[in-house]
């Protein structure tokens, strides 16, 4: 099984020759439907290299409802109803910044840096979980260790599968913002009012790196 196109400098990750050849036939043994679609598996990296990562937000599986996910954690595409995590992201981003993006389609921050990488990369239809012991997490291991040792990064580490996730990464100098997950289980356990849109951004500006564009002002931001 071929290392999947469009990955530029993931594509090297020792992951593509040693697991993803097992991974991708049983995959494709699955008997009903994968999500989300293979053409989108792989889009957190397509669209965020290794190169040009910030800042990191790490989800736990794809959306299990058909027509939700699209490869980006967090992410939905334009018309489709906001999760209910994504729709108190966005709560969260209106009281820390007074605006947010107008849809679901969070490809806007993948390609201003910010990697937006599930720790399972694959979902069955109706099956939260179903993938999460697959041997994704030995990609997420490379991918995290591969940018944390090219450049200090935003960490943004919502509940503890993601914090356990990003545990011990090389480099020094990364911001790690950790809190409750948004998910309508845990979001007031310390997820609201943490304003991590800002803190990122003051934090990337004391760099002297360009703040990253959260609500999508250039397309019309909703306010």
């Amino acid at each position: 099984m071929t290392v999947p196109e469009g990955l530029g400098g993931w594509g090297d990750l020792p992951f593509f020759r040693r697991d993803w050849p097992a991974l991708a036939a049983r995959l494709q043994a699955e008997p009903g439907a994968v999500l989300p679609p293979a053409e989108q598996r792989f889009a957190a990296l397509a669209l965020t290299p290794p190169q040009a990562v910030r800042a990191v937000i790490l989800g736990q599986d794809p959306y299990p409802t058909p027509g939700h996910a699209n490869g980006l954690a967090f992410s939905v595409a334009p018309g489709v109803a906001l999760p209910r995590s994504l729709a108190n992201i966005y709560r969260e981003m209106d009281e820390d910044l007074g605006a947010r993006p107008r849809d679901g389609d969070l490809s806007h921050w993948a390609r201003q840096g910010v990697l937006l990488l599930n720790t399972a990369l694959s979902v069955p239809a109706g099956g939260a979980g179903g993938h999460a012991r697959w041997g994704w997490d030995a990609l997420v291991r490379e991918v995290l260790a591969e940018a944390a040792a090219r450049r200090p990064l935003a960490l943004i580490l919502w509940g503890a599968h993601a914090q356990k996730a990003a545990a011990g990464l090389p480099g020094t100098g990364h911001l790690r913002i950790e809190t409750a997950h948004p998910s309508p289980l845990s979001a007031r356990r310390g997820f609201f009012g943490s304003r991590p849109f800002s803190r990122v951004n003051d934090w990337l500006a004391a760099r002297g790196e360009v703040p990253i564009d959260w609500a999508n002002a250039k397309a019309g931001a909703a306010t």
